[in-house]
């Protein structure tokens, strides 16, 4: 049996150089896919592009520009894309408008949500009033930082097979307000989003963590993520 191909989107820093990090690569792999992937620049190639690929997976990187949602930058606003920002949210629109599964980390559930109209915190510390948490961690990138609670009977809690896990954390920025046919499936106790899933496609799964660094290291939780996103392929 083929195995299918994943396109991943990459970082850009300040639309002239791409990077991405190994681990969402190897997460692919590790769960039995072909990772291609995506520079910015083909918006008006999408519809090629997801013809070739079986799923997607929107990765992590820099802030979104605010103006896609209706606002101006706030000044906690960090660096952002406007090239992978328009990019990103041109290829979520179509690989949904043609039901292929999607997988979008951290940055990523966040354009996932503006692509459908939604919006975010673009600094969840200065515009968010209750206590927060740490949600920038100072350890290592599969170091488990604080607790997920899942939304009972969501995909989310189908697939990790836990009503609460712990996550890792890399983040000042958040969802906010959540459009349908999208709905909010995790949430820290602090009440910040961090997952999101689609109740009109098949696999439609945003995440505020990085799935990818955990899973590369063993993580089942994530593991099981990457998994099913493959298997839904």
């Amino acid at each position: 049996m083929k195995k299918p191909i994943i396109g991943v989107t990459s970082h850009v820093e300040l639309d002239y150089k791409h990077s991405l990090s190994n681990d969402y690569v190897q997460a692919v792999i590790q769960a039995g896919g072909i990772p291609v992937v995506l520079p910015i620049g083909l918006d008006n190639d999408v519809e090629q592009i997801v013809e070739k690929i079986d799923g997607l997976v929107v990765t992590g990187g820099g802030d979104i520009d605010p103006t896609l949602f209706g606002e101006e930058p706030h000044p906690k606003l960090g660096t952002i894309s406007p090239g992978r920002d328009s990019f990103e949210i041109a290829i979520i629109q179509k690989v949904l408008q043609v039901d292929k599964p999607i997988l979008a980390i951290c940055r990523g559930i966040q354009i996932l949500n503006i692509a459908v109209g939604g919006d975010m915190y673009q600094d969840i510390y200065t515009q968010i009033n209750n206590q927060l948490l740490q949600h920038s961690q100072k350890a290592t990138r599969y170091h488990l930082a604080h607790f997920v609670k899942t939304t009972e009977n969501s995909l989310l809690a189908e697939i990790v097979g836990e009503e609460q896990f712990k996550v890792n954390t890399y983040h000042h920025q958040a969802v906010r307000n959540v459009p349908e046919p999208l709905i909010v499936s995790g949430v820290a106790s602090d009440g910040v989003i961090e997952a999101i899933e689609s109740t009109a496609h098949k696999f439609v799964v945003g995440v505020q963590w990085h799935p990818e660094a955990l899973a590369v290291n063993g993580n089942e939780p994530a593991k099981r993520i990457f998994t099913r996103l493959v298997e839904s392929c």
